[in-house]
């Protein structure tokens, strides 16, 4: 089985509790107006074997506290996202955190056939002008499930607001030497962080949608 890869990261710290493995999918179909992440949108023929994956995540896995997927959409490939959770669990003892733009009424038939494998879900599409004052959640729209003993655990105090402690942000370097965010922005986050860059001359990439 082969999945659509954006990037990976290792550390992420702002998106869920201790060091985490940041497993970013690529292509997305619900494209919500303001995404952090538009260059994920697009489909790409790029492809990795799951089983490659794992190997590359071998080292980080030791050190890891918890494994962090988001996108794109991972649920826009159900059957890999599905070989890459089991392969996971059978690798890692830590916790699982998905992110999906999906209402959790959608999810539900696939959650079904994944039984145990997430340990925390949020779900729901980023709405650009809602409010930002939940834990985890880039809109006060989207809905945090805890979905088993570990996952109740150690998200119990994510239905909390929003702290100073969560207003952080990962930024990092992909393999082609381009930074990215990870974390939750703030409101007005991204416009600054391009700003910034412009005024250090840095260039910004065209995205393709």
């Amino acid at each position: 089985m082969e999945i659509s890869l954006s990037r990976l990261h290792f550390p992420v710290t702002a998106l869920g509790p201790g060091k985490r493995i940041g497993i970013w999918t690529q292509g997305c179909r619900i494209r919500c107006k303001g995404c952090m992440s538009p260059d994920t949108w697009r489909p790409t023929q790029q492809r990795i074997a799951v089983k490659t994956l794992i190997a590359q995540l071998t080292l980080w896995l030791t050190e890891a506290d918890g494994i962090t997927i988001s996108g794109g959409e991972p649920f826009d490939q159900p059957d890999a996202l599905y070989t890459l959770l089991k392969t996971l669990r059978d690798h890692f003892s830590g916790d699982i955190l998905v992110f999906s733009g999906y209402e959790y009424s959608t999810l539900k038939p696939m959650l079904q056939t994944m039984d145990g494998l997430i340990d925390a879900l949020v779900s729901g599409p980023y709405q650009q002008d809602a409010t930002q004052n939940l834990r985890l959640r880039g809109s006060d729209n989207q809905e945090l499930h805890l979905l088993t003993p570990l996952g109740r655990q150690r998200y119990h105090t994510y239905h909390l607001l929003r702290d100073k402690t969560d207003r952080v942000l990962d930024f990092a370097l992909d393999a082609q030497g381009r930074v990215f965010m990870a974390g939750i922005p703030e409101k007005g986050d991204m416009e600054q962080f391009r700003t910034l860059l412009m005024q250090e001359d840095h260039q910004i990439a065209q995205i393709k949608k």
